[in-house]
C-alpha cells in the first residue's frame, strides 16, 4: 500500500471548520493539497494563508463548486485531479447541519442536508474512484458524524443523511477492496465550529478545538484506519452503546 507521506490530498469543504483546519494540517506535513468549496474567495484567502506558513513552493490548487450540484462534482473534480497530476487521498468532508423540525415547515432544510451530506457525497465518492480505478490505487476518506449512530431530537435529516453517507462508504469499501482503494470512515463528535447558526458548540459534551480534530483525522488518514472517532477520548469508549442511549438523552 503506497504511503500518503507528501502525496496529492484533495479536500471538499474546504474554506471553513473542519475542512479548512484539515488543510492546514495536511499543508504542514507538505502535502500537495487541492481545494473544492463553495466560494472560492475562501479559497484564495486559505491558500494565502498556507503559503505564508508553509511557502510558495507547497503547491495548492482550488476549485469553486457546490456540491448540492451533483452534476457538476465529477467534472470538476477531473479537472482538478489532472491539474494536480492524479492524486493519492480524497476527503469527502463537504457537508452542512442545521436545526430541523419534522411537521414544521422545516422540510427543505432537510432535504438540503440529504442533497449536501449524502448526495453530495456520494457524487464526490464516485468521482474519486473513478480516477483511483484507472491509477490501481487511492485513499477514500469520508468524514461521517457520531450523529450516524444515534438518534438526535431536532437532527433526524443530519442523522440520517450521515448514517446513510456510513452505511454507503461501508458499501463501498465491500465493493472495491480488490481494486487496490481504501475507504475510511472518520466520525467526529463535537468540534468547536460554526457549522450550525445560533449554537455555541464548545459548551457541548466533550467539545474539542478544531485544529486538534484535525490532528487526529491527519494521523488517521496516515494509517488508513477503516473507521475512527474524534477525540478518540472518550467516544471510542462511548461508541458500542450510541443507538441504545435512553431517549432522555437526546430528545427535548
Amino acid at each position: 500500500m503506497a504511503s500518503t507521506e507528501h502525496s496529492a490530498v484533495v479536500i471538499t469543504g474546504a474554506s471553513s471548520g473542519i475542512g479548512r483546519a484539515l488543510a492546514l494540517e495536511m499543508a504542514s506535513r507538505g502535502h500537495t493539497l487541492g481545494l473544492m468549496a463553495r466560494r472560492m474567495a475562501l479559497l484564495e484567502q486559505l491558500r494565502d494563508e498556507i503559503h505564508a506558513a508553509c511557502g510558495n513552493e507547497l503547491r495548492v490548487e482550488l476549485a469553486a463548486v457546490n456540491v448540492c450540484e451533483t452534476a457538476l462534482v465529477g467534472p470538476a473534480l477531473q479537472e482538478l485531479f489532472a491539474r494536480l497530476g492524479g492524486i493519492d487521498t480524497i476527503v469527502v468532508n463537504a457537508g452542512a447541519n442545521d436545526i430541523t423540525r419534522i411537521g414544521a415547515g422545516d422540510l427543505d432544510k432537510e432535504l438540503n442536508l440529504i442533497q449536501t451530506n449524502l448526495a453530495g457525497a456520494i457524487a464526490t465518492v464516485s468521482a474519486a474512484t473513478e480516477h483511483f480505478m484507472k491509477r490501481g490505487q487511492g485513499h477514500i476518506v469520508g468524514i461521517s458524524s457520531l450523529a450516524s449512530l444515534q438518534p438526535i431530537a431536532m437532527q433526524a435529516a443530519y442523522c440520517a443523511s450521515k448514517a446513510g453517507f456510513s452505511m454507503y462508504l461501508d458499501s463501498a469499501r465491500v465493493e472495491l477492496k480488490r481494486k487496490g482503494i481504501t475507504i475510511t470512515d472518520i466520525l467526529p463528535g463535537y468540534i468547536k465550529t460554526d457549522i450550525v447558526e445560533g449554537v455555541d458548540i464548545g459548551q457541548m459534551p466533550f467539545a474539542i478545538p478544531v485544529e486538534q480534530a484535525a490532528r487526529e483525522m491527519a494521523r488517521m488518514i496516515g494509517k488508513r484506519v477503516k473507521s475512527g472517532v474524534v477525540p478518540a477520548f472518550p467516544w471510542r469508549l462511548v461508541r458500542p452503546f450510541l443507538g441504545h442511549l435512553p431517549e432522555r438523552f437526546t430528545s427535548v
